[in-house]
């Protein structure tokens, strides 16, 4: 099952077990820690009394109480020091040994804060890539729903310089899709300094998009002029002779010249990387069930981030990624975002779902993966 990013109050997730970045005592505190105890109700701190504590990288449940979650796993993250005193172990510890007690307990759905990244100091930008390194790694081996739970935007921190990258590409390739930036700015400029000439100015803009629009569609050179006042002649003209008659279609030809569909090129390119179904879905951080639809109905049509998760996890070139998407009825756009960051991940030979799904959510776009 595919790991998730999303934004959310993990006291509300309707999961079979939240995970708790606990402190060392296990008997509440602030952050999430509190807000998971005050959720639960009392009952939660009196069970979390007879455990005798969590040693830092560790894991402990409890029943979840008044939470929707039927378990809480807590866990002690480690506190950052700089890195040098096995930091990057204990987080990733957090995250597996919460994972494996969650298979223990039989989960089949669970969801994380951002472990060690409140008080206790861990830069985003380096925590994020070990929880979902840990989690992927995980996955690859076992079938769990596991959500990443943020409270908004500055939650979750990918590479400023990779952020950037993404960034500019987007700039360049959907913004000058879509406008004049020279004009744009003389027009924001007009805006800030006389309002009234600067409405008068978007009328004479929009008087001209019309102007070009209609002169794109010129008339037949050979039309005469209407007379003045004329009234146009609807009628149809008459036919030049006898219509011919068609010969009836070979449709049991044409039948077998209908090309692949997406479920078959899907299969035919699993089996030419390489991979096992397992393989290719986990890579592309797609359900089981998701695949096993499209892989036994022939005709069946995914949405276009799922289409793009496979063309990932293939490692498909941009031609190939065209060629998948016209399969599913898609198109790659430059009037699309999530297009244009697909282009910039799959062109430069970064093929790393996760990575690509914590930049698609810094831009608020659908991930891949996370829709049928």
């Amino acid at each position: 099952m595919p790991l998730q990013i999303i934004r959310n109050d993990i006291t509300k997730m309707h999961v079979d077990a939240i995970v708790n970045a606990a402190n060392r005592s296990l008997l509440g505190g602030g952050g999430v820690d509190g807000a998971i105890h005050r959720a639960a109700g009392p009952e939660l701190l009196e069970e979390c009394r007879t455990l005798g504590g969590c040693e830092t990288g560790q894991a402990k449940a409890t029943k979840g109480y008044r939470l929707p979650a039927r378990f809480v796993i807590h866990t002690v993250g480690p506190i950052w020091e700089g890195g040098g005193n096995g930091e990057p172990e204990l987080l990733a510890a957090c995250y597996r040994n919460s994972l494996n007690l969650a298979r223990e307990l039989g989960c089949e759905s669970i969801a994380f804060p951002m472990i060690s990244t409140g008080v206790y100091g861990y830069p985003k930008e380096l925590a994020l890539p070990i929880a979902t390194r840990t989690i992927a790694e995980f996955l690859m081996e076992n079938e769990m729903q596991v959500y990443l739970v943020v409270f908004g935007a500055s939650g979750l921190a990918v590479s400023l310089k990779l952020f950037h990258d993404v960034r500019q590409f987007i700039d360049q390739n959907y913004v000058d899709e879509h406008t004049d930036r020279r004009q744009e700015a003389e027009r924001k400029a007009l805006w800030r300094q006389d309002r009234e000439k600067a409405l008068k100015h978007d009328q004479m803009l929009g008087e001209s998009i019309f102007h070009d629009l209609f002169e794109a569609t010129p008339l037949a050179d050979s039309a005469p002029e209407p007379a003045e006042n004329a009234r146009p002649n609807l009628r149809r003209p008459a036919a030049a002779g006898p219509r011919p008659t068609a010969a009836p279609p070979d449709w049991e030809k044409m039948l077998r010249q209908t090309d692949e569909g997406f479920s078959q090129m899907l299969l035919r390119l699993i089996d030419e990387k390489g991979m096992t179904d397992a393989q290719c879905y986990k890579k592309a951080n797609v359900d089981r069930k998701l695949f096993n639809k499209i892989k036994n109905n022939p005709g069946y049509r995914p949405g276009k981030p799922t289409v793009f998760a496979f063309a990932v996890a293939l490692e498909l070139s941009l031609g190939e990624t065209k060629e998948m998407l016209e399969k599913a009825g898609f198109a790659l756009s430059r009037s699309s975002k999530m297009d244009i960051v697909l282009e910039y991940f799959i062109g430069n030979g970064l093929y790393n779902v996760l990575e690509i799904n914590e930049v698609l959510f810094q831009f608020d776009l659908p991930l891949l993966g996370s829709a049928a």
